[in-house]
Protein backbone atom coordinates (compact mmCIF):
# COMPACT_ATOMS: atom_id res chain seq x y z
CA UNK A 1 0.00 0.00 0.00
CA UNK A 2 2.90 2.32 -0.30
CA UNK A 3 6.24 3.18 1.56
CA UNK A 4 6.61 4.71 4.86
CA UNK A 5 7.23 8.11 4.21
CA UNK A 6 5.76 10.27 7.08
CA UNK A 7 2.76 12.17 6.41
CA UNK A 8 3.04 15.64 5.81
CA UNK A 9 6.80 14.89 5.05
CA UNK A 10 7.04 14.90 8.74
CA UNK A 11 6.51 18.41 9.43
CA UNK A 12 4.58 17.98 12.74
CA UNK A 13 2.36 20.97 12.71
CA UNK A 14 1.19 20.32 9.26
CA UNK A 15 0.55 16.75 10.88
CA UNK A 16 -1.76 18.46 13.75
CA UNK A 17 -3.60 20.26 11.25
CA UNK A 18 -4.60 17.52 9.56
CA UNK A 19 -5.65 15.77 12.52
CA UNK A 20 -7.43 18.37 13.74
CA UNK A 21 -9.62 18.30 10.40
CA UNK A 22 -10.08 14.56 10.35
CA UNK A 23 -11.28 15.33 13.92
CA UNK A 24 -14.29 17.43 12.83
CA UNK A 25 -15.07 15.19 10.06
CA UNK A 26 -15.12 12.94 12.49
CA UNK A 27 -17.67 14.61 14.18
CA UNK A 28 -19.51 15.54 10.90
CA UNK A 29 -20.11 11.87 10.39
CA UNK A 30 -21.43 11.18 14.27
CA UNK A 31 -23.64 14.32 13.40
CA UNK A 32 -25.21 12.36 10.32
CA UNK A 33 -25.22 9.05 11.76
CA UNK A 34 -27.96 11.24 14.51
CA UNK A 35 -29.74 12.18 11.95
CA UNK A 36 -30.54 9.17 10.51
CA UNK A 37 -31.22 8.06 13.73
CA UNK A 38 -33.59 10.75 14.41
CA UNK A 39 -34.93 10.77 10.67
CA UNK A 40 -34.26 13.51 10.33
CA UNK A 41 -35.44 14.91 6.14
CA UNK A 42 -33.17 13.12 3.46
CA UNK A 43 -32.39 16.39 1.93
CA UNK A 44 -31.00 17.81 5.16
CA UNK A 45 -28.54 14.38 5.95
CA UNK A 46 -27.60 14.34 1.82
CA UNK A 47 -26.60 18.24 2.53
CA UNK A 48 -24.30 16.93 5.75
CA UNK A 49 -23.40 13.85 4.07
CA UNK A 50 -22.46 16.40 0.76
CA UNK A 51 -20.46 18.41 3.82
CA UNK A 52 -18.37 15.61 4.69
CA UNK A 53 -17.59 14.66 1.29
CA UNK A 54 -16.04 17.72 0.36
CA UNK A 55 -14.36 18.06 4.13
CA UNK A 56 -12.51 14.61 3.32
CA UNK A 57 -11.71 15.55 -0.50
CA UNK A 58 -10.02 18.33 1.17
CA UNK A 59 -7.79 16.07 3.31
CA UNK A 60 -7.14 13.91 0.72
CA UNK A 61 -5.65 17.35 -1.90
CA UNK A 62 -3.79 18.34 1.03
CA UNK A 63 -2.22 14.79 1.58
CA UNK A 64 -1.46 14.56 -2.02
CA UNK A 65 0.47 18.02 -2.21
CA UNK A 66 2.31 17.28 0.58
CA UNK A 67 3.20 13.91 -1.34
CA UNK A 68 4.31 16.03 -4.66
CA UNK A 69 6.43 18.46 -2.46
CA UNK A 70 7.99 15.61 -0.66
CA UNK A 71 7.66 11.82 -2.17
CA UNK A 72 7.39 13.03 -5.32
CA UNK A 73 10.61 15.45 -5.14
CA UNK A 74 12.64 13.14 -3.36
CA UNK A 75 11.84 10.34 -6.33
CA UNK A 76 12.80 12.83 -8.98
CA UNK A 77 16.08 13.53 -7.56
CA UNK A 78 16.91 9.71 -6.95
CA UNK A 79 15.20 9.39 -10.75
CA UNK A 80 15.12 5.86 -12.48
CA UNK A 81 12.61 2.80 -11.48
CA UNK A 82 12.28 4.57 -8.09
CA UNK A 83 10.82 7.89 -9.50
CA UNK A 84 8.82 5.79 -12.10
CA UNK A 85 7.21 3.77 -9.57
CA UNK A 86 6.37 7.09 -7.72
CA UNK A 87 4.85 9.06 -10.54
CA UNK A 88 2.63 5.82 -11.23
CA UNK A 89 1.87 5.69 -7.55
CA UNK A 90 0.59 9.28 -7.34
CA UNK A 91 -1.11 9.17 -10.76
CA UNK A 92 -2.95 5.76 -9.39
CA UNK A 93 -3.79 8.09 -6.52
CA UNK A 94 -5.10 10.71 -8.40
CA UNK A 95 -7.32 8.94 -10.77
CA UNK A 96 -8.80 6.96 -7.50
CA UNK A 97 -9.71 10.52 -6.20
CA UNK A 98 -11.38 12.13 -9.48
CA UNK A 99 -13.26 8.25 -9.66
CA UNK A 100 -14.45 8.80 -5.99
Amino acid sequence: MGTTAPVAGGDAMATHQLINRLHRIEGQVRGIARMVEQDTYCIDVLTQVSAASRALQGVALVLLEQHMRHCLAEAARIGGSVEEARIKEASDAIARLVRS
